[in-house]
């Protein structure tokens, strides 16, 4: 079996779609495949880009083109810059985009949460509850806060089941609301960060200066897009466990 028979296996067998994270994981275990080569991700990365049974979503997405009507009835559109702003690719980013914050969580060994509203939602094929490793937040603090804080659209806990980072994901650029949160959690000692399109990084940096959020200001943080994408590929790689996402 060549190289790219192996990674459009993958991707089959991975359901049609797949971040180029999962097709790290995914691939080497094709029988009768030999990789034969010092660089075998980049010969993955070459062959998602140039062979035409394989579309691009995304950064970092993949999906076969044989499904590609399958997996766009399921969101999975093909993000351009007319339509990165409509209903259906903002609703897809979300979840998208807390699926990897949960994923990458849980190499790193944290406790990972997200909301109940959104446990049910897909991060591909399979759902945002599948990927916390709480079924119920931690009650940390106070009645008030413990709700407050289970808005937050990914928490990181740590062994002691306390929060070490809220992560919000923005797709509107409403970032003062996020900050709002962040700042009625200020009591513990967590990192707090904004993830989102690059373009909104200037907001986030006039937003972070205003006096309400001054005593946060040191614990918040921006994540962009195609960092968090990187970083997910990054901590996929350097895995050593065998990983099914």
């Amino acid at each position: 079996m060549t190289q790219h028979e192996a990674v459009i296996l993958a991707l089959e067998k991975l359901g049609g779609i797949a971040t180029l994270g999962q097709l790290y994981s995914e691939a080497f275990k094709i029988r009768g495949c030999k990789w034969g080569t010092k660089t075998p991700l980049a010969t993955i990365r070459r062959i998602v880009q140039t062979r035409r049974e394989i579309y691009k979503i995304k950064p970092g997405l993949y999906g076969l083109t044989s499904r590609k009507a399958e997996n766009e009835s399921k969101g999975a559109v093909v993000e351009t810059q007319k339509n990165k702003t409509s209903k259906e690719v903002t609703e897809f980013n979300h979840y998208y985009y807390q699926g990897l914050l949960l994923t990458v969580g849980k190499l790193k060994k944290f406790d990972c949460w997200c909301p109940d509203q959104d446990k049910n939602r897909n991060f591909l094929t399979r759902t945002l509850g599948s990927l916390r490793t709480l079924p119920q937040i931690p009650p940390f603090s106070y009645t008030e806060l413990v709700e407050r804080s289970a808005t937050i659209d990914v928490i990181w806990f740590n062994q002691r089941r306390m929060p070490s980072s809220f992560f919000e994901v923005e797709q509107q650029g409403e970032i003062q609301n996020s900050l709002l949160k962040f700042s009625d959690l200020q009591d513990f000692h967590a990192r707090m960060v904004i993830v989102a399109d690059k373009k909104h990084e200037s907001q986030y940096a006039k937003k972070k200066k205003y006096s309400a959020f001054e005593n946060i200001s040191e614990r918040l943080r921006f994540l962009d897009y195609e960092s968090l994408v990187g970083q997910y590929e990054g901590a996929i790689a350097s895995s050593k466990a065998e990983i099914v996402l």
